[in-house]
């Protein structure tokens, strides 16, 4: 991992400059966490779930799924027109309260199933729940890095959402083994309480924090002074083209994440007839990987700044690397289902999702880099609002071409194409990441 110290305060070298920031990227990292394991256990109990109730499953097909991952999705966009809002309102320390809350008590509530409507409305009210968590995040990581920092610490904290699956496949297992699938629902709700707990006692604005020194808040605090200014009304940031910037890429590129979060297992499952058990080797491998990605797709812009590239420029070439590097997974589709195979899939998988989310935390800090902080829960909104429809539409069609044909390959394809074309629909609309200025 990069050391932190490559970020040094330029106006004093070899000044300490204290390190509560990172503690508050630490908690953010937790919910993250906790925000994939809740997801995820839905994708690994998918074989369990689709045998008959006879047999305690609840009798889930291909096409029943998708709708369920659809009916998520769906509500997770609805959430995100009031989540960014509301965590703008009031503020992000007690609103990331209420959205852990809510939304640990809804996964919790998919222990009681026993039908795949009853899943549906669970899952529903799950997309409500966690639509606040980026919002939140991100708000919090612009009020405590200044923007040379940003991307690096969303890649740690964006991390979590690898480190909450395989956490997640580690764990469901042993439930499912000795509680039955309804207890593997459950195994958040500890950890969901503490950290909001801990988040209550520790988080507080850097200027009011207790602990923070006047060196670390200068340093935070580093970047120009942004002009105050009325706020503004949520619908006017549907008329900056930098809103459209952001919410463009993320309606492509977040679908593809999903994909990957609740149909892996499956793919494993269909193309090389992997247990329960037999899934947990690839997953692991999978999203270690992705939490690697996660970590230096966040660090990257910070070379090329080296390099004598604006951090705005940096950014985008940073984009620019994981999108290439996303092409290759196409590939999966020349594989055949021996053992040489399976390996080649999960080499495939692991950079491309790694390449996802090197691309992922860039394209989230674009929304900080163009908008002033009172603004980035609001856009930041938008755009996971934006990705969530694109999930809902994609989700839909998965299950339908799933439940037909059988075959992956037209989703790979579509996987290995659309960062690209993202990345250039970002630069067409908001050449160099051009600032929006609010006030006027």
């Amino acid at each position: 991992m990069p050391n932190k110290q490559d970020f040094a305060n330029p106006a004093a070298p070899g000044t300490r400059i204290g390190n509560v920031r990172w503690g508050i990227c630490a908690m953010l990292f937790a919910a993250t966490t906790i925000n994939y394991m809740d997801r995820q256990v839905l994708g690994l109990l998918k074989p369990t779930l689709m045998q008959s109730v006879a047999n305690h499953g609840i009798g889930l097909t291909e096409a029943s799924y998708g709708t369920v991952i659809a009916f998520f999705t769906l509500f997770y966009a609805i959430g995100q027109l009031g989540a960014g809002r509301f965590v703008d309102k009031v503020g992000t320390r007690i609103g990331y309260i209420f959205i852990m809350a809510l939304w640990s008590l809804s996964a919790m509530s998919h222990a009681l199933v026993n039908s795949v409507l009853q899943l549906g409305i669970a899952r529903a009210c799950l997309g409500i729940g966690e639509s606040g968590n980026f919002p939140a995040a991100n708000k919090a990581n612009a009020e405590w890095f200044p923007q040379k920092e940003r991307s690096f610490s969303f890649g740690i904290f964006n991390c979590g959402a690898n480190i909450g699956v395989i956490l997640a496949t580690l764990l469901v297992p042993i439930a499912v083994h000795y509680f039955g699938w309804h207890s593997a629902f459950l195994i958040t709700g500890i950890l969901s309480a503490s950290w909001i707990l801990l988040w209550f006692l520790k988080y507080h604005k850097p200027t009011e924090h207790p602990s923070l020194s006047a060196t670390e808040l200068a340093y935070i605090n580093q970047d120009p002074l942004e002009k105050p200014g009325p706020s503004t009304p949520w619908i006017k940031l549907f008329g900056f083209r930098q809103t459209w910037a952001f919410a463009i890429p993320k309606f492509l590129t977040d679908p593809i994440w999903w994909f990957y979060l609740y149909w892996l297992p499956g793919y494993f499952h269909d193309k090389f007839n992997l247990s329960l058990v037999g899934l947990g080797l690839p997953i692991l491998i999978v999203y270690n990987a992705s939490a690697i990605g996660s970590i230096y797709g966040g660090y990257l812009p910070a070379p090329f700044i080296r390099m004598g590239l604006s951090a705005e420029r940096a950014r985008i070439a940073a984009m620019l690397l994981c999108a290439s590097l996303v092409v290759p997974v196409f590939l999966i589709n020349t594989l055949h289902s021996d053992n040489f195979g399976k390996w080649a899939a999960i080499g495939l998988l692991s950079l491309s999702t790694a390449a996802h989310q090197g691309f992922s935390c860039n394209l989230f800090t674009t929304a900080s880099d163009m908008f002033p902080r009172s603004a980035v829960g609001s856009v930041t909104g938008i755009g996971t609002m934006a990705g969530a429809v694109g999930g809902f539409l994609f989700s839909t069609y998965i299950g339908h071409i799933l439940q037909i044909t059988g075959s992956y390959s037209i989703l790979f394809i579509l996987a290995a194409s659309v960062y690209l074309l993202s990345l250039l629909i970002n630069v067409l609309l908001a050449p160099g990441l051009k600032r929006v200025d609010l006030a006027a």
